[in-house]
């Protein structure tokens, strides 16, 4: 998976944080979406690479019981998990029995569970 996330680590576009982000979303049918960071000097138009990903799954059909993995490297040393932004984006969109990966530059990898990076998510019965 390392391969795939590093050459896709190549398409982000980050002009203005110089963070790339690479993300890939795995299927339990063995289908991967991809994504990577694109940045805009709109900052509000950004978008991570996590729902980047996410949203090429879900705009082919898949929902949440369909996703098996999360993966994502960062073009640094240490470890970087995801935004606030996108961890919600995972509440909604993802089972708590998803693994998500997490990569550095060096190809070190820490597996990190959903309970632990998802607590206390905002979810639609906080709608009623």
């Amino acid at each position: 998976m390392y391969d795939s996330l590093k050459k896709l680590l190549d398409k982000a576009y980050a002009p203005y944080s110089n963070f790339p982000v690479a993300a890939i979303v795995k299927t339990k049918d063995n289908k991967y979406f991809f994504g990577v960071n694109v940045e805009n000097a709109s900052f509000g138009g950004t978008i991570c690479a996590e729902r980047n990903a996410l949203n090429s799954a879900i705009g082919a059909g898949y929902r949440s019981s369909d996703i098996q993995e999360l993966h994502v490297l960062v073009n640094s040393t240490k470890h970087a998990y995801p935004c606030y932004l996108c961890r919600q984006t995972i509440s909604e969109l993802c089972n708590s029995d998803m693994i998500i990966k997490l990569y550095n530059i060096d190809n070190k990898v820490i597996e990190v569970k959903y309970d632990d990076l998802i607590s206390f998510p905002f979810e639609k019965e906080n709608l009623k």
